[in-house]
C-alpha cells in the first residue's frame, strides 16, 4: 500500500482555487496526463487513459464540497484507489493546495513511486497555473 501527498501555493484565495480544482469541465488541464476525467452524473465521474488500469471508461466517485473547500474521489470499480485535495487560505490572497492519493496495490519506494510523486507534482503546477489563468482573466 501506498500513500502519496504534495503541497503547492497557488497564486489565489481558497475560493478561486477551489473553484478550478473541483469543476470537472477543467479537470484535463491539469490532471496528469493520461488521465482523462468526465462527469457522470451526481458523485459520480468516468475516467479513461493511459494512466487508467484495465482497457475502456471506468467509473469513479466524486465528492466536492465547498464548505470544506475539498474534493474526494475513488474508483468504483478499482477500490484500491483513492484520493483528496483539500484547500486552505495562505497569507495575502493566496491560498495552499494538499493532495492525497492511496494506491492500494502500488509499493510506497521505487521507480513507480517516484512516477507518482513527479505526476503529483506536474499536477499541482499545472493547477497553479490554471488558477494564474483564471486571475489574470478576471482582472
Amino acid at each position: 500500500m501506498a500513500e502519496f501527498e504534495a503541497t503547492r501555493g497557488m497564486p489565489a484565495t481558497s475560493t478561486i482555487v477551489y473553484g478550478v480544482a473541483s469543476d470537472v469541465a477543467v479537470m484535463d488541464r491539469w490532471l496528469p496526463r493520461g488521465l482523462h476525467v468526465t462527469d457522470a452524473g451526481p458523485g459520480t465521474v468516468e475516467a479513461d487513459g493511459d494512466l487508467v488500469p484495465g482497457e475502456g471508461t471506468h467509473e469513479g466517485l466524486f465528492r466536492a464540497s465547498e464548505e470544506q473547500l475539498r474534493v474526494e474521489w475513488g474508483g468504483r470499480d478499482h477500490p484500491d484507489y483513492a484520493g483528496w485535495l483539500q484547500v486552505a487560505d495562505s497569507a495575502s490572497g493566496t491560498s495552499e493546495v494538499t493532495v492525497h492519493i492511496s494506491l492500494l496495490d502500488e509499493p510506497d519506494s521505487g521507480p513507480r513511486a517516484d512516477e507518482v510523486r513527479e505526476l503529483l507534482d506536474r499536477s499541482l503546477d499545472r493547477l497553479a497555473d490554471e488558477v494564474a489563468h483564471r486571475v489574470q482573466g478576471a482582472g
